[in-house]
């Protein structure tokens, strides 16, 4: 719900320095993060190092995201499945 509406312009997108380089290396732009964020299917939360984490993903991509707030979401990490 929180990030359905961050996207939908209520909120801020943000994308780590891990992020942007990780997916620079797959050739996966900022805009198939958002897609995949959209429309993708989202797994159980995972607490890591203190911060739950969700991934999210389709059949060909996978991103990772944290919330900082209700309307700020940052992408950890993201890659191509494969």
């Amino acid at each position: 719900r929180f990030l359905l509406a961050i996207l939908a312009g209520r909120g801020g997108l943000r994308f780590s320095r891990h992020a942007l380089e990780e997916m620079a290396n797959d050739y996966v732009a900022t805009v198939d993060c958002a897609n995949v964020l959209r429309g993708g299917v989202v797994d159980p939360g995972e607490l890591v190092k203190g911060t739950w984490r969700y991934r999210v993903r389709t059949a060909r991509l996978c991103v990772v995201v944290t919330f900082r707030s209700e309307s700020e979401c940052v992408v950890v990490t993201a890659w191509r499945i494969q």
